[in-house]
């Protein structure tokens, strides 16, 4: 799979023009997990980057196709809230979305941190982490993780950086 050239495909149908973004690429490779976002999009802010990503989603539904697997994108402002969207085949397939404000604590999860930890458990990001095998903060902060690079699209050799920091089908085994 091309990632390289499907990351162009979908900012052109997202409707971004002009000098092409960077990708950045974190992996967690234990999971097979990887995180891609771009980076030097006319969004500022982080709020702005959230509404953006929210509201595009021609990256995963392309690599959904062409992977043949589930991909979830997830946006997540610790102020507003979190969403998470499933793509399969090209298509949404199912989402879920927790808005802050919206949000009625009991008197319990005012008062016990464990049990705000527990209901926060239940939200997007809380269920996309324990699909994947993680901990909430562990999917939180992979944008801060030191396995992470950040590609150049225009780069001639993107798709080299790309295809050594990627998990292949079958990890070694370490002994």
């Amino acid at each position: 799979m091309d990632l390289v050239r499907l990351a162009r495909e979908a900012l052109a149908l997202d409707g971004v023009s002009g000098p092409l973004p960077s990708l950045q690429v974190t992996v967690i490779r234990r999971r097979k997990v990887v995180r891609l976002a771009f980076l030097g999009l006319s969004t500022s802010g982080r709020q702005a980057a959230a509404r953006w990503y929210a509201e595009h989603h021609a990256l995963p539904r392309l690599l959904s196709r062409a992977a043949n697997a589930t991909v979830h994108t997830y946006t997540y402002d610790s102020a507003v809230g979190e969403q998470v969207i499933a793509h399969g085949n090209g298509h949404q397939v199912g989402g879920d979305q927790v808005v802050y404000a919206d949000v009625d604590l009991s008197g319990e999860e005012e008062a016990d941190d464990a049990a705000f930890t527990r209901m926060r458990a239940r939200w997007p990001m809380g269920h996309l982490a324990y699909v994947f095998g993680l901990a909430r903060e562990e999917l939180l902060g992979m944008p801060r993780a030191a396995s992470g690079v950040v590609l150049s699209l225009d780069a001639a050799d993107a798709a080299e950086q790309l295809e050594g920091l990627l998990p292949g089908p079958q990890l070694p085994r370490v002994a």
